[in-house]
């Protein structure tokens, strides 16, 4: 409780547990109270916008009914968001843990002594048996038969990614097909292929979608050769795009598989929100990232691998915890099995159980409840984001990638702010806006291969790499109108874009996509001045 006093004609406000006097001239306490009253007017309005607003999307939305137990689990596991008025909206770069999670690894800690697992002591052989039940878990929870697949953790997935590309047996003749989608790891192995003369083509996104044309990836996989022996090839592309969120079909696996290609499925921004049945679909390698999904721990992630697949693969140099021995007398060395050859040195061992920990929790949520919640919020959002626009009719915002959800896709949002001029506005300016209202959000630089060919792109070829265009003219012109900041890609020839994505995960609810919409309506009928900038 605060008492005001008038002393001797300033107006003197004290705590009633304190002794202490603030006085202040009358004016400039009226002026004082009258901005908070206004502050307070304003979150009264909100809040009654807020549930205006959520009333309306839920009657749009019925299954976000089936949902409502998240809401509970928000309040009760993941305090902190609400606690410190956190709007989180970069579940694509990171899931975040649950209070529930840490509470079980840290009482696991704390309860066991735990040593290195290249061993067979006691407290080796306890980690041990904790870790090849995270082995099994992984397993499980995605449905993969151990008699078809094998787990080796890796410390990310671009560790992964890499782990592949060195093993796989790239040759003259053999070929990569890479979807432009992919994430900047997956493009990194041509360079693999590249070195040891197996060629690289790229399979383009058209508009207005930025989806690969489902023909041009049936001529792309076709076989190059009558005969039966052919070198071997790798097709790579992303379940989900970490870009646009255009979910790629999964029919493709089998597809290319029948045509005589591997398959590698980068599932990193997939698993978070969508259930990967590897009993019904069989890539012969799936990366997966663990903090993605959950949050905890941020160091392991990991390649499920065909045992049909791994056997082909060689790989170049061996570590401690690779080989049975190795001889520097006889120069050679006897790698170990299955997926211990394959993960160097001694593994996160205290991590993994955390891994087993994690997906129980995804499991016990539920992945149908979270892939269903995430879906009404990202077409809530694209629908209020879309119709957006100044008074003189420009749009605020430009999309990048599908409108609408009418075909997969999941809940990541590529887009950039537009002004009344129809100029981008820079999306530095908009991150340091958000971050002032506790919004998490991701900036970045698009790099996108060829959207306008109609098949395979090879690598090489000056069109290989260009701007993303928007579905429209107006989309168009925006995206063509690049900043200075951007010229040192340029200068290397390669076109880049900035961009603001935001992604939607297990703990978001309807609050975070409103706030949202509301931050962004402050943009509407303004030219933009970055402060940093002009200071």
């Amino acid at each position: 409780m605060v008492e005001v006093h008038i002393h001797n004609g300033d107006t003197c406000m004290m705590a009633s547990s304190s002794s202490n006097l603030i006085c202040l001239p009358l004016d400039r306490y009226l002026e004082k109270f009258e901005l908070a009253r206004r502050r307070l007017i304003v979150k009264h309005r909100v809040a009654r916008a807020l549930r205006k607003a959520e009333k309306a999307f839920r009657k749009a939305n019925p299954t976000y009914a089936d949902t409502l137990r998240l809401d509970h689990i928000r309040r009760i596991d993941y305090t902190v968001l609400d606690k410190e008025n956190h709007i989180y909206l970069d579940y694509a770069s990171s899931g975040i843990h649950s209070e529930s999670q840490l509470q079980r690894r840290f009482e696991l800690l704390r309860s066991n002594v735990f040593g290195n697992p290249h061993s067979i002591n006691p407290t080796s052989s306890a980690i041990t048996k904790l870790d090849e039940q995270a082995r099994a878990r992984v397993l499980s929870f995605f449905r993969a038969d151990p008699s078809e697949y094998i787990v080796i953790f890796t410390i990310n997935t671009s560790n992964a990614l890499k782990l592949i590309g060195e093993a796989y047996p790239f040759t003259e003749g053999g070929e990569l097909l890479l979807l432009n989608d992919n994430q900047p790891p997956v493009i990194g192995l041509r360079d693999f292929a590249r070195r040891r003369g197996a060629a690289v083509s790229y399979l383009p996104v058209k508009q207005p979608e930025l989806r690969c044309d489902d023909d041009a990836v049936k001529s792309a996989l076709k076989r190059k050769e009558s005969i039966d022996e052919i070198p071997v090839r790798l097709f790579a592309f992303p379940a989900q795009s970490n870009f646009t969120g255009v979910q790629h079909p999964l029919e493709w696996i089998a597809e290319a598989q029948e045509q005589g290609w591997h398959v590698l499925l980068d599932a990193d921004n997939y698993t978070p929100t969508n259930i990967l049945d590897l009993s019904r679909w069989h890539p012969d390698f799936v990366s997966v990232s663990f903090y993605k999904m959950f949050g905890h721990p941020s160091s392991v992630g990991a390649v499920l691998a065909r045992r049909e697949a791994f056997a082909k693969l060689g790989r170049p140099w061996f570590a401690g915890g690779t080989v049975w021995g190795s001889s520097v007398q006889a120069n050679g060395h006897m790698l170990l099995g299955d997926n211990e050859g394959f993960e160097d040195g001694t593994i996160n061992f205290l991590s993994l159980p955390a891994i087993r920990i994690g997906l129980n929790h995804i499991a016990g949520i539920g992945m149908e409840a979270i892939h269903t919640r995430v879906s009404c919020l990202t077409n809530w959002l694209l629908k209020e984001l879309s119709g957006l626009t100044h008074t003189n009719g420009e749009p605020l915002v430009v999309i990048y990638g599908p409108y609408t959800s009418d075909l997969p896709r999941g809940g990541i949002i590529a887009l950039n702010f537009v002004d009344m001029k129809g100029c981008l506005v820079d999306e530095d300016l908009v991150a340091r806006r958000a971050a002032a209202r506790n919004i998490t959000l991701h900036v970045g630089s698009a790099l996108q291969p060829n959207t306008e060919t109609s098949g395979a792109v090879e690598c090489d070829s000056p069109d290989a790499i260009q701007k993303v265009p928007g579905e429209n003219r107006e989309r168009k012109k925006t995206t063509e109108r690049r900043r200075e900041s951007e010229t040192s890609f340029n200068e290397v020839g390669l076109p880049t874009g900035g961009f603001i994505r935001i992604s939607l995960g297990l703990a978001s609810n309807f609050s975070d996509a409103f706030e949202f919409v509301q931050f962004a309506s402050t943009f509407l009928d303004t030219i933009p001045i970055d402060d940093a900038r002009t200071a």
